[in-house]
């Protein structure tokens, strides 16, 4: 079982909005511009790109999804009490 996975996500406040941005996402969108345009987490900077981490890292909803979720393939809205994440996961080892 993977025990590192690494990530992008688009945090945003509401359900709605992050529907909306999966549905820009399904469209063929740029996860990375889209990050940058609308995420309210501070990895926006970097397109939403979290780098590695550690199975546990993550609050519970969030791990749970990027370590069962599609590889490459935007997941979501995964709630959390920070909001609505949608995640691409990059990859899992």
């Amino acid at each position: 079982m993977a025990r590192k996975a690494a990530a992008l996500h688009i945090l945003v406040k509401t359900e709605a909005e992050a529907k909306k941005i999966l549905k820009q996402l399904e469209e063929g969108a740029n996860f990375q511009q889209l990050a940058k345009k609308h995420s309210i987490c501070p990895s926006k900077k970097r397109g939403g790109d979290l780098g590695e981490f550690n199975k546990g890292d993550m609050v519970s909803t969030f791990d749970k999804a990027v370590f069962s979720g599609e590889l490459l393939t935007p997941i979501g809205p995964v709630k959390t009490r920070f909001g609505f994440h949608i995640i691409k996961v990059l990859y899992r080892t």
